[in-house]
């Protein structure tokens, strides 16, 4: 359960990655409207606020409406969006340090009208600063998912995601290696453009699964431009079932959490 913070979530998702550039908003949507699809009722928070994209990807145009105190998410996709794109012009830099994030964190949180959720998905900033420390300690996490490429660089920074949330006692639930393989919108033959098995060495590093495999499809990208993450535009997709099992095995991870938590308890 969710602190009091936000009374009516179950369950709080955030989804993280070491460095940017590895996917991880891509992530996110499609893995809220995975839910949301799969009969959940689903809420998604674009805590990314250098670099807030949920609302592009989702195909929203409109803003939040008020009512009194508190703010109503957007709704799109059956999916419950809040974000800082939603306050600040597209063009408007955002500089802002340490106590105006942990500001924006508690109004998203408190301030925003989320009713029952099955499922809060957090799109989370890259890196491991003020807004996950500031989350970890408002609301208890359910757990992490770890979003990164094959490529080693990544899968150096990512080790330091792994090992702060670990440290701020949040469970990982599993990594998603994105952009394994690209593949061909012509002839669909699929392309190893980083190293290989890099996620299956981490996972196995710090004990935790890895989710699934998401190949680099050209359609993923042009269609997030249009608004329509793929599980929405294709998702008969051979990358669209990649994240209907990632969504899958994120749910079944915080029920065994839940499961060993209660046998403890019990204990």
């Amino acid at each position: 359960m969710a602190s009091d913070m936000i009374p009516g979530v179950k369950h709080t998702i955030a989804v993280a990655s070491g460095k940017g550039g590895v996917g991880k908003s891509t992530v996110s949507v499609n893995l809220a409207v995975t839910l949301a699809q799969a009969g959940a009722s689903v809420g998604l928070m674009d805590a990314d606020a250098y670099g807030p994209n949920v609302p592009g990807m989702m195909g929203i145009q409109e803003t939040p409406e008020s009512r009194g105190q508190r703010l109503i998410p957007v709704e799109r996709f059956g999916v419950k969006v809040i974000s800082t794109a939603f306050f600040v012009k597209p063009d408007q830099p955002i500089i802002w340090r340490g106590p105006m994030l942990h500001s924006l964190m508690q109004q998203f949180l408190r301030d925003v009208e989320w009713g029952t959720l099955d499922y809060l998905v957090i799109d989370m900033p890259p890196g491991t600063g003020d807004v996950q420390l500031t989350l970890a300690q408002l609301i208890p996490l359910s757990g992490a998912v770890v979003v990164t490429t094959p490529q080693a660089v990544a899968l150096s920074d990512v080790v330091r995601a792994v090992a702060m949330f670990q440290k701020v006692n949040v469970p990982v639930l599993g990594v998603v290696e994105n952009m394994q393989t690209f593949q061909c919108s012509h002839c669909h033959q699929q392309t190893e453009i980083f190293s290989r098995g890099g996620a299956l060495r981490l996972a196995e590093q710090f004990g935790v699964p890895v989710l699934g495999s998401v190949p680099l499809v050209p359609r993923i990208c042009t269609e997030a431009d249009q608004g329509r993450p793929i599980v929405i535009a294709d998702p008969e997709s051979a990358v669209a079932a990649v994240f209907r099992q990632i969504a899958g095995a994120v749910t079944a991870r915080i029920q065994a959490l839940e499961a060993t938590a209660s046998s403890h308890t019990v204990a």
